[in-house]
């Protein structure tokens, strides 16, 4: 069976495949059985393209006192997912606050984008969520895209809208 997004129309009884789809689906389909079907939401490359476009904007113009923890423009992008709230998050129980500080240092050495925090005997890991195609679809990458721009414009002192438009003007 195919692995790739197959485009359907709704033709009001029935989802019909596209043409170019139809010999695709004759191979991988079996008339009478069942299949589930699921929505998957494009998104636009230029979207996509923006977000890195401002990323890189903003990081430009990091006060100083962030250029030390933001390396990149792909630090302050990841730790703008994290802090907007998209991340995956792991606990690991230590066993004392002193063996939590010794394995939060080596999970912080292993992750570079992680954010490891230690509260007693706890190590929370905190990874930023991947905004792949294959990972966020249309809505949830608008959203988390959204956020970071939030994030972004207030750690250099701008709105929103400054740091969108100023994007425009440079790209």
């Amino acid at each position: 069976m195919t692995t790739a997004p197959i485009l359907y129309q709704w033709n009001g009884e029935a989802m019909v495949p596209h043409p170019r789809f139809r010999a695709e689906c004759d191979r991988s389909f079996v008339v009478g059985e069942n299949y589930r079907l699921a929505i998957h939401e494009d998104r636009s490359l230029s979207s996509h393209n923006h977000e890195f476009a401002f990323v890189a904007e903003a990081w430009a113009q990091l006060p100083e006192h962030l250029t030390e923890q933001f390396r990149t423009p792909e630090h302050l992008r990841k730790r703008a997912l994290i802090d907007a709230g998209y991340f995956n998050q792991q606990e690991v129980d230590a066993g004392s606050h002193a063996a939590a500080l010794r394995v939060a240092n080596f999970l912080a050495s292993m992750d570079e984008y992680s954010v490891v925090v230690v509260r007693g005997p706890i190590v929370v890991v905190r990874k930023p969520k991947s905004q792949s195609r294959r990972a966020m679809g249309a809505r949830e990458f608008q959203e988390s895209k959204q956020a970071i721009l939030e994030i972004i414009s207030a750690m250099i002192g701008v709105q929103p809208e400054t740091l969108n438009r100023n994007t425009g003007r440079a790209a």
